[in-house]
């Protein structure tokens, strides 16, 4: 690959802000439409919870199948800007467009609404999918060097999660300030333009850049699979972050219901409280992050990610109280939820470049696409079906759905609100360290947060 400046030297800050930039795009999108596009389906589309679950989960479950092929073919891609900076920007122009096409749907019958948003979605994940993938798969390239990788993560973790609040605590507000199909529209539009400004900068940040020389691995498709499968570390991790995905996933779907039927009176208005209630969850995160760097120095970084994880089982399980909990003591628990949620996203993201440079080690090629490719995938589904649970979880409420968000709900309905938002991510997490205590490396980097400088 033609390079500028060599892998093994440190990096510039332009190139490690302008890659930390990327997590805007990743952030969003990974954000926004779980948080917002199951109560546009049920709530503005008039969509029953089932079938909106479902359009939720079969653009992410596609996706599955075409993240591996995406860093397979970024893996053997031969360009002068390298493998995977022009993905970046093939990818990120179509996110782009197929976002703002998501929230766009006109006036049209409900089974053609569905076609609307499937398609757009279907488009704007494969998109996503050749722009998430190689954006992963770059830190264990960019530089052959633990500490610069570590610094290099620092700024994608502290942007990464300046992202993620900046635009799931807009999103809502945006919608509420103008109401209606017209509200969705707009945020749309809004968060577009928020992934144009990631995409182009990771694009332009990374100009200069060379990855370090390691062959692209060799042989089919489902051969390189079937040898990651039987990567100890990375499958325990993979199965360890993926379930805890379907439960945040779960988590993120059921905020704007929390706060519109369980936080606001009948009648009363919710506007705001959506937006207050996710920046409670993402909020201290941004501000604590850097003590769970603290932390991973004295337990190590599988400790520390448990230590998160039980974190959040407490916090979700007082949560299941929301009824009849005073509203502070709500939001103060979603809050140390947020916490908990912060460790447990800060880890495994400095544990997967470990996992991908070890076996680089061991067997002498670069697998790190196929790595990132998976591990996009499974990330992606566990976002999309942690929505849909919630959604099915609703359904057996008997949760009604409306054309303007102003149905009465039952009481099983109101229930089914809070359980999908607090028991049900409780059990999931839980169930993750099942497989967590399985994960076994023989050298750890430090926390991408001790990098940042």
């Amino acid at each position: 690959m033609t390079s500028l400046s060599p892998a093994t030297t440190g990096l510039p800050r332009r190139v490690r802000l302008g890659y930390g930039a990327g997590s805007v795009a990743t952030g969003t999108f990974g954000t926004v439409p779980g948080l917002m596009l199951l109560p546009y389906l049920t709530d503005t589309l008039g969509i029953a919870p089932v079938l909106a679950g479902a359009l939720v989960l079969v653009p992410k479950a596609w996706d599955v199948i075409l993240n591996p092929i995406a860093g397979r073919i970024s893996d053997h891609t031969v360009d002068p800007r390298g493998a995977r900076r022009p993905w970046l920007l093939r990818g990120g122009i179509g996110l782009v467009i197929g976002f703002a096409l998501i929230f766009a749907a006109p006036e049209m019958p409900t089974l053609a609404a569905v076609g609307w948003v499937l398609v757009a979605f279907l488009g704007t994940a494969t998109a996503y999918a050749f722009f998430q993938v190689p954006y992963v798969a770059m830190p264990a390239e960019l530089t052959d060097d633990p500490a610069e990788r570590t610094r290099l993560l620092a700024w994608r973790v502290v942007l990464l999660a300046l992202a993620i609040l900046i635009a799931g605590g807009s999103a809502p507000a945006i919608r509420d300030a103008i109401g209606g199909r017209d509200g969705y529209r707009v945020m749309g539009l809004a968060m577009a333009a928020v992934l144009l400004v990631g995409v182009l900068a990771a694009y332009v940040g990374t100009r200069g850049t060379r990855s370090t020389q390691i062959a692209p691995a060799g042989g089919r498709l489902r051969d390189q699979l079937r040898v990651i499968a039987h990567v100890a570390a990375f499958r325990a991790l993979l199965i360890t972050f993926v379930v805890q995905a379907l439960g945040f996933g779960a988590m993120l779907a059921g905020v704007d219901y929390l706060a519109r039927y369980v936080l606001t009176s009948p009648g009363g208005d919710s506007s705001g409280t959506s937006t207050v209630l996710f920046v409670c969850f993402v909020g201290p995160g941004l501000v604590l992050t850097p003590l769970w760097s603290l932390v991973s120095r004295r337990l190590g970084k599988k400790r520390s990610y448990v230590a998160a994880s039980f974190l959040l089982i407490a916090a979700t399980v007082v949560l299941i109280g929301a009824r009849s909990l005073p509203s502070g003591v709500t939001f103060a628990a979603v809050a140390l939820a947020g916490i908990g949620y912060a460790g447990a996203q800060v880890f495994p993201m400095a544990m997967l470049p470990d996992v991908a440079a070890a076996d680089a080690v061991t067997s002498g090629q670069s697998r790190i696409g196929v790595f990132t490719g998976i591990w996009t995938a499974g990330e992606t589904l566990g976002l999309a079906v942690g929505p849909g649970l919630y959604a099915l979880v609703l359904a057996v409420g008997g949760y009604v759905s409306s054309h303007g968000g102003d149905a009465a709900q039952p009481s099983s309905a109101l229930t089914a609100i809070v359980l999908g938002f607090s028991l049900l991510p409780a059990l999931l997490i839980a169930a993750s360290l099942f497989w967590l205590r399985t994960y076994a490396l023989s050298t750890e980097a430090p926390a991408p947060t001790e990098g940042l400088r």
